[in-house]
């Protein structure tokens, strides 16, 4: 019989205790801690010889101050025909609008995997709706045939 790899006794360091929370939340470190204390009070003159280094043509300069101005877009409207959807009866039919508008190029594969997720989310809410209805319509018979 082999003994273990690392046993217990031998290992480095104790292990952690159990539901160890970690760090507090908003814990900072201390190089974050130590930049902000340099940068205090300086921000104004730093951004305005970022905007003074773009206007005369540094395009990193000017990179920095497009991104804080217009930041990247991480969603954008989709726009394509969508039938109406009033209950979960339409709902093969606007999936399969979805689908054509992925193989047309109007939508993109994630965009569609999104709009699904949101038709998803549509019909739970409307499936639970009409069970909550049908379980008040069974207590009222129950309650009515006592």
């Amino acid at each position: 019989m082999t003994e273990p790899r690392n046993p217990r006794e031998y290992t480095r360091g104790k292990p952690f205790v159990p539901g160890n929370p970690g760090k507090p939340r908003g814990a900072r470190s201390r190089a974050t801690i130590a930049a902000e204390a340099l940068l205090d009070g300086e921000a104004e003159g730093l951004t305005r010889k970022a905007i003074d280094m773009a206007l005369a043509g540094d395009t990193v300069a000017m990179r920095l101050c497009l991104e804080r101005l217009v930041p990247a877009r991480k969603d954008r409207p989709i726009v394509f025909d969508l039938p109406p959807v009033t209950g979960v009866q339409d709902h093969p039919a606007a999936i399969s609008a979805v689908l054509n508008a992925v193989a047309s190029g109007d939508l993109t594969p994630s965009e569609a995997q999104a709009f699904a997720a949101v038709m998803e989310q549509h019909r739970r809410s409307v499936e639970t709706a009409d069970i909550d209805a049908r379980l008040k319509a069974l207590e009222g018979n129950t309650d009515a045939n006592r």
